[in-house]
């Protein structure tokens, strides 16, 4: 049975092609994605999913046509992931690419977007009791200019990090900045903890912008925590008490290991209950 996928207003088999040799997001990367939970029949977080593709799209000049709008988009998804029968949690994919052309020229006046929607395992509602094993890919350096917030199509630095972590047999591996400091995981921004503060590098230091990352920080100070935005260095990591990573699936991670040092998760436990927990429930939902 073909499970199916949104291309440009029609809901298709996913194994219909949908893209040739001259497209610009194949040949250059250029375009964005957004990675998006369904859970109990909406999107926790979506407005922020909406405001973080409209802002990365703006930067890279792209448009959609006018009707995409945040509804329509949130509509579709819901349809497709009734197409693919998916009656849990689900895990969509939004993808956004220019079109055709060549560096310098479009064949296109309006990207192309593509939704995809798989259905999420119940592990990612569910705290990790296992922790992470992570360490720092060697190697890579990413920049800390105007793209490096977005959550671009040019992957190449995390996917160099994840064949790290896969050769190493660790969880994730880190990915360090042009100043040899933490930007962020494989698909995670990084938090530590120390001295009962919660840390996590600016967005200044060239981490993708990850919209739990921001949803966090607002929540943290709501509920009496004491967060700040401060830079980050492996030593940094290796003196604080707990580590934990965060995205849009998963809400928190706990890490236990960072090279030969291993973390508590006492306060990490606590913060996906009071967070993470009413999210999955489908509180605070679009």
């Amino acid at each position: 049975m073909n499970n199916w996928l949104f291309y440009n207003e029609e809901i298709i088999p996913d194994s219909t092609p949908i893209f040739t040799a001259g497209n610009r997001g194949l040949r250059f990367g250029d375009g964005l994605f957004e990675t998006i939970k369904v859970v109990h029949g909406g999107m926790p977080l979506f407005d922020l999913h909406m405001e973080r593709m409209n802002q990365g799209m703006a930067i890279l000049g792209l448009k959609l046509q006018e009707h995409y709008t945040p509804d329509y988009i949130s509509q579709m998804i819901l349809d497709l992931c009734s197409q693919n029968n998916i009656n849990g949690a689900a895990r969509v994919r939004i993808t956004i690419v220019r079109g055709n052309g060549t560096l310098f020229t479009t064949d296109d006046a309006h990207a192309s977007i593509v939704i995809q929607a798989e259905p999420l395992a119940s592990e990612y509602l569910a705290f990790n009791l296992t922790g992470l094993k992570i360490d720092v890919c060697p190697g890579i350096q990413k920049s800390c200019d105007q793209l490096a917030n977005i959550k671009s199509n040019n992957y190449l630095p995390y996917v160099m990090a994840a064949q790290h972590a896969r050769q190493h047999q660790l969880n994730d591996s880190l990915v360090l900045n042009i100043h040899n400091r933490i930007c962020d995981g494989t698909i995670a921004n990084v938090f530590r903890i120390h001295n009962n503060t919660i840390y996590t590098p600016p967005l200044t230091e060239g981490g993708v912008g990850g919209v739990m990352r921001r949803y966090l920080l607002m929540q943290l100070s709501k509920a009496g925590y004491t967060v700040q935005e401060k830079i980050c260095t492996a030593e940094d990591l290796e003196a604080a008490t707990e580590i934990f990573l965060t995205n849009a699936l998963y809400g928190i991670r706990w890490v236990s290991e960072f090279r030969n040092k291993t973390y508590s998760n006492q306060l990490t436990a606590r913060l996906f209950k009071e967070i993470i927990n009413p999210l999955n429930n489908g509180q605070h939902t679009h």
